[in-house]
């Protein structure tokens, strides 16, 4: 193996690990953790840290880019499910826990939001959710009256559980449980009362887009 072979490959090691570690430390100390922390848990040198991203802005940046990627990865599960309430399911269950797992992913919107606020890649998985919707409601298991922003909502709520962290976590799958039994189509609903922001404000809200 050349020396060049293995350079790199300590090189790709060392950045998994920086990922993984700001992960970890973000989750425990917020996304202002000091850098200087992120090298001695990664086991490599602080000169290493800035060889791989220029900034903490670069870090956070491709934190959220790995988001959206997860995101992407996810898909297919969801929208190839055998019927549309199994893909609402598989939905709210894959992402709340993956947002529950994430506490210091609200921050990091945000950050991003200031960074970069023409970079809006979270609104390509509009068409996706209403597909979901739009197939549930036509097999009768879903109200009629749930759009794409309510389910990112419940979403949203359900990782919520993240922020207590340790056992609260395992309360999960029994709040899952009641959003779900929520929305099942049943006879003598009462309508969903109040309306909601179509999906592109409900993301810029949520990046605190509308915010100075």
């Amino acid at each position: 193996m050349s020396s060049a072979t293995s350079n790199r490959r300590d090189a790709r090691r060392n950045h998994a690990r920086l990922i993984e570690e700001a992960k970890r430390l973000f989750t425990e100390r917020g996304i202002d953790a000091p850098l200087d922390e992120l090298a001695a848990r990664a086991g490599v040198g602080a000169g290493t840290v800035y060889r791989h991203f220029a900034n903490r802005d670069a870090l956070i940046r491709e934190l959220y880019d790995s988001a959206i990627a997860m995101f992407h990865d996810l898909g297919p599960e969801i929208v190839d499910a055998p019927t549309g309430w199994e893909a609402i399911e598989l939905f709210l269950e894959r992402l709340g826990a993956w947002v529950a797992d994430t506490p210091y992913l609200p921050a990091l919107m945000r950050r991003v939001a200031e960074l970069d606020p023409d970079y809006r890649p979270g609104l390509e998985f509009e068409s996706i959710i209403d597909g979901i919707i739009e197939r549930a409601i036509a097999e009768g298991s879903l109200r009629p009256d749930v759009t794409s922003v309510d389910l990112n909502i419940l979403t949203n709520m359900l990782g919520s559980l993240g922020q207590f962290g340790g056992a609260t976590l395992s309360y999960q799958p029994r709040q899952l449980r009641i959003i779900l039994d929520g929305l099942r189509a049943r006879p003598g609903l009462a309508p969903l009362p109040g309306a909601v922001p179509d999906f592109g404000e409900f993301h810029d809200a949520a990046h605190r887009r509308d915010l100075p």
